[in-house]
């Protein structure tokens, strides 16, 4: 059986990725499963879906825990610890990551057991607005990386699954498939499947039970009593909003108040300030701006060894 897993942000088409990717293994005659597996249902939020293809009739069921395959849309997820994009990896496991860093410099810096390997985002993903959407080059690479999907079987799965987003959608969205489908034919069939799992082999997953608590205690103030100051939410963010104090008419209680996790703290002269250790970018102060006196712009992303980007 094949199991796969696809790691991005809320917007950026992982669950479109896993249905394009489950409809291409049907059409090769397998018997397939997906599902996403949401956290904070907001843009920009790590989220994962799943795919697990099988020529024999699929009776498991939940998260997979041991992937043969690893794509991941925002390499900046890597290092954030509740999208846990590396849980239960080994030396079979193979990870795709959209990135511009090349797969060897990952597999140094994360001395990665298995395999990795780099896709850059195609020019239409570097193009938009805020997230890139990589549903369909997740789909195309993973495709040629398991090595049992042929290349015409991506068309008409990327047809019947996006037919109501119209041709031009589907044509880009078809051009963009077959260009990380050819880029991965190097590493076709790098993928194995995976064996049957074992009942001795269980562990229970590491979740965590949080009994409920009064809103007063669980309120999502940063730093209210129980709640998590040390954990960076601000590592979620791909763009930052930022405050033009020129144009800012200190009606502060309007960003302060629709901000999702009271990451904007207010002067007693009413002047709000952002606070980027736990701001996550998503942008609804700049929404609900009344005098359009926030913005925003991309987050830059850190520097590489060697001078390499």
């Amino acid at each position: 059986m094949f199991r796969i897993r696809f790691h991005g942000r809320g917007g950026q088409g992982m669950k479109t990725a896993a249905n394009l990717l489950s409809r291409a293994f049907f059409l090769e005659g397998y018997e397939i499963q997906d599902a996403p597996r949401y956290g904070s249902e907001r843009r920009g939020a790590p989220i994962f879906a799943y795919v697990r293809a099988d020529r024999e009739p699929i009776l498991e069921r939940g998260a997979i825990t041991r992937p043969d395959l690893i794509l991941v849309a925002d390499d900046s997820l890597i290092h954030n610890p509740s999208a846990g994009v590396l849980q239960n990896v080994n030396s079979r496991t193979v990870l795709l990551i959209h990135s511009e860093v090349p797969g060897e410099v990952w597999k140094d810096r994360l001395q990665f057991p298995g395999t990795i390997i780099g896709l850059p985002l195609s020019a239409v993903a570097r193009s938009g607005a805020q997230i890139p959407v990589v549903s369909a080059s997740c789909t195309g690479a993973a495709a040629g990386l398991v090595g049992v999907i042929r290349r015409e079987t991506l068309e008409p799965a990327l047809r019947e699954e996006l037919t109501r987003l119209g041709e031009s959608v589907i044509a880009q969205n078809l051009e963009t498939a077959l260009s990380a489908y050819d880029a991965m034919q190097p590493y076709a069939g790098c993928v194995k499947e995976g064996g049957a799992l074992s009942a001795e082999d269980y562990a229970p997953p590491d979740w965590i039970e949080i009994p409920y608590e009064d809103s007063t205690i669980s309120a999502p103030v940063i730093y209210r009593t129980a709640t998590s100051e040390q954990i960076q939410t601000g590592l979620w963010r791909t763009r930052r909003p930022l405050i033009d104090y020129s144009h800012c008419n200190r009606c502060s209680w309007v960003c302060s108040t629709f901000c999702p996790d009271s990451a904007i703290h207010v002067d007693p002269d009413r002047t709000p300030h952002i606070d980027y250790e736990h701001c996550k970018g998503c942008m609804i102060c700049l929404a609900v701006c009344p005098p359009h006196a926030i913005y925003m712009e991309k987050e830059q992303p850190a520097p590489i060894e060697g001078g390499a980007r």
